[in-house]
Order: C-alpha cells, then structure tokens, then sequence
C-alpha cells in the first residue's frame, strides 16, 4: 500500500473509532437502555446480513463485502478495495474467523447491536459488536463494527 493511502486508511479509522467512542461504549448498551431484542423477523434478517458478508469475506469478494455496508460507511471508504483492505489489516478476525456464535441482539442508541462471539484465524477470540441501522426500505445493512476482547470462559 502506498504511503497516502495508507496515512487515508489510517484516518478513515481513527476517525471510524472516535466516532465509535463519541456514540457511547456498545458495551454499556445493556446497562443503560439496551434491551435484548424479541423481534425474530429483525433478528433473523440481521443475522442473514451478517452471515452474508462473512461469506464474502471467505470468497474475497470485495463488492460483496461491500454491498452489506450502510450507505455511510460505504461513503467513507469510497470503495470496496479501500473496505477490504481495512478489513484485512484492523478486522483479521472477522475477515477469517474460524467460529462464529450470534449473542445477543440488543438495542442502542442509533439503531441495534447484534452481538457476535468470533474466533479468529489465529483462536483469537472476540466479540464483534455491529451496529445495525435499517434503511429506508426495511432492509438492514452494517454501520459500523467493533471487537473486543471476548471474556475468558475458562473453567
């Protein structure tokens, strides 16, 4: 990657993560006022959005990828190479994960959190937390996601 568009990619996700911050911890969603979601028809079509673009991930096909995206975040990278190579570099886990779980599906403020326990291509395991924002039409597309790290269920 050349050094401008590495220093772009850089920014792109500064900035993804600040506003990530701003927004409030997707952690505390729970706590506050974030409810598990009963509604299975939202559940079953976000789980659907979500399983796709792992599999796209899985083929390498960028445009895909891409296309599962919220208009904004698909504004932001300009383009499914930039996406992809974010997702390659800061998101290695869900980019190849070897096991996937959906928790739960909760609300928060700007739309819903779908919970996802990931285990990564290296057994690194995570929690992705994707902020889901249903469009205009009723369908669901990904506005952002962030990993932590997955609580240690040893016995």
């Amino acid at each position: 990657m050349n050094p401008t568009a590495f220093r772009f990619l850089n920014r792109l996700c500064i900035g993804f993560l600040a506003a990530l911050l701003i927004a409030g911890p997707l952690d505390a969603a729970r706590a506050d006022d974030g409810a598990v979601v009963t509604d299975s028809a939202a559940a079953g079509a976000i789980r659907t959005v979500i399983e796709s673009q792992f599999d796209a991930f899985l083929a390498d096909d960028g445009a895909r990828a891409f296309s599962f995206a919220s208009p904004d975040l698909q504004t932001q990278f300009g383009s499914p190479d930039v996406f992809m190579s974010m997702v390659r570099t800061g998101y290695a886990p869900v980019y190849r994960p070897q096991d996937v779980e959906f928790l739960d599906l909760l609300e928060a403020p700007g739309g819903l959190v779908q919970q996802v326990h990931v285990i990564g291509a290296d057994g690194t395991a995570v929690i992705a937390h994707y902020l889901m924002e249903q469009q205009p039409d009723g369908s669901w597309r990904i506005g952002g996601c962030m990993l932590t790290q997955a609580p240690d269920l040893g016995v």
